[in-house]
C-alpha cells in the first residue's frame, strides 16, 4: 500500500504529463494505431514518418501513436499539431503521403490539402 505522500508525488507527476499539451512548443504528429489503421496500413506510414524526420534532421518534432480516432474508413490518418496552429488531420495515408506531408507540412509549413480534412 502507498502512503499519501508517495500519491500525492504520483498526481503531481500524471497531472503534469496531462498539461504537457497546453502551450506545447513543439510539433506533434499522431498516427492512428488501432486495429483499423494497421489494417489499412498505419505501420509503414509511421515508419515512413520517423525516418523522413530523421532524414531531414528534424528538431522539435514529437511522433506518437494512438488508438481509434474515430473514422475507420478514413484510415490511415496522421494528425499533426504544430504549436499555436490548428490540428490538420490527415485521411488515407499512405507511405509516399506521409513522406510529402513531413517534407512539405512539417520542414516547410504548407499544409497539403489535398490529404487533409477539416473536421472529423
Amino acid at each position: 500500500m502507498k502512503s499519501l505522500k508517495e500519491l500525492e508525488e504520483i498526481r503531481k507527476k500524471t497531472f503534469g504529463n496531462v498539461n504537457q499539451r497546453r502551450d506545447r512548443e513543439t510539433t506533434r504528429i499522431v498516427v492512428g494505431m488501432a486495429t483499423c489503421g494497421i489494417a489499412a496500413g498505419a505501420r509503414p506510414v509511421l515508419l515512413a514518418i520517423m525516418d523522413e524526420i530523421e532524414k531531414l534532421g528534424l528538431d522539435n518534432v514529437t511522433v506518437a501513436q494512438t488508438g481509434c480516432i474515430g473514422a475507420c474508413k478514413l484510415e490511415p490518418i496522421v494528425e499533426v499539431i504544430m504549436p499555436g496552429k490548428e490540428k490538420i488531420t490527415y485521411v488515407e495515408m499512405t507511405d509516399e503521403k506521409a513522406r510529402r506531408v513531413v517534407k512539405e507540412h512539417i520542414k516547410d509549413g504548407n499544409i497539403v490539402s489535398e490529404y487533409k480534412v477539416q473536421d472529423l
